[in-house]
């Protein structure tokens, strides 16, 4: 009896140990095959992201390229326009300084004018008298050095007998008729104009015609 229940136990032993050695051999088949499904598309992810990331690289790239020609152009646009706006100020800043070389001494060529006023009618007055003829003559090569030094400086004197009255230059302090001077051109200049490096300082005050009088030849009468 004894014998027989130890073959049992035996025999029963066996096989769970037979049992117990298919159930690992399945289990470390069926870990083996998860192992080479994970590995398999792990893989293939891999591959896949790198993909990606070059791509991404790539666009990267181009877009930094762009990025660098648009602030080239940036800076190039800045760079003209600094140097037209620098242009721009030396031009400027030349014409003022020609400005005011020119017309620095407007204000003391305005004081000076009534002194020359004077001289003309003074030296106008001694043609009237001859026994003071070498006096005259002294202060007449005194006005026209003084002339010849203020038209250097860019004075000119404005004597517009015969010439069309302009507003622009001239002052009228009256109108006369004249058979001899076509209507609205001067007849007398009253008192010299002047101007200065184009620049009107004083208009000329000036008598200007009214054409033929009511009772010039060549109007019929009424």
């Amino acid at each position: 009896m004894k014998a027989e229940e130890t073959d049992k136990i035996k025999e029963l032993n066996t096989e769970n140990s037979s049992v117990e050695e298919v159930e690992e051999s399945e289990e470390v088949a069926s870990d083996q095959t998860e192992i080479t499904e994970d590995q398999v598309p792990h893989e293939n992810t891999e591959d896949q992201g790198e993909e990606l990331a070059e791509v991404e690289k790539e666009l990267t790239v181009e877009e930094l390229l762009e990025q660098s020609r648009k602030e080239k152009e940036d800076l190039y646009q800045k760079v003209l326009r600094a140097a037209a706006d620098f242009e721009n100020f030396r031009k400027r800043t030349v014409r003022e300084k020609d400005e005011l070389r020119k017309y620095a001494i407007s204000s003391l060529i305005e004081e000076l004018l009534p002194a020359l006023d004077n001289l003309d009618l003074g030296l106008s007055a001694a043609d009237n008298h001859p026994e003071a003829k070498a006096v005259s003559d002294g202060f007449r090569m005194v006005a026209q050095q003084l002339t010849s030094i203020l038209k250097s400086n860019g004075l000119e004197c404005l004597d517009p007998v015969g010439d069309e009255f302009d507003p622009n230059f001239h002052e009228s302090v009256g109108f006369q008729s004249s058979d001899e001077v076509e209507d609205h051109k001067i007849i007398q200049v009253v008192r010299k104009g002047y101007t200065l490096n184009g620049r009107i300082l004083r208009a000329a005050n000036v008598i200007v015609s009214s054409g033929p009088g009511d009772d010039s030849p060549g109007e019929k009468e009424s």
